[in-house]
């Protein structure tokens, strides 16, 4: 089957929101990489997240990346409010 990879990465960035932390207050915003490999690799293409290969088990949004992130997550998995 052939599917949008656009709207995989949307979906993949969304939900690295969804595991986002920081270390410190002065600290980049760090999610866990357990996502499909290609789509990893096209978001930091994109410049949304750091080099996924490596041997940490996490990645680094970018301000960019992190922003669309919140952004996605909320237009994609936000109620509405009534």
């Amino acid at each position: 089957m052939e599917y949008d990879t656009g709207k995989v990465d949307d979906a993949t960035l969304a939900l690295l929101y969804l595991v986002t932390w920081k270390e410190r207050k002065d600290f980049p915003w760090s999610a866990w990489k357990s996502f499909d490999w290609d789509t990893m690799e096209r978001l930091h293409q994109q410049g949304f997240i750091s080099n996924p290969k490596s041997k940490a088990k996490s990645v680094v949004l970018s301000d960019e990346g992190f922003q669309r992130a919140e952004r996605l997550f909320h237009e994609m998995f936000g109620k509405e409010e009534r």
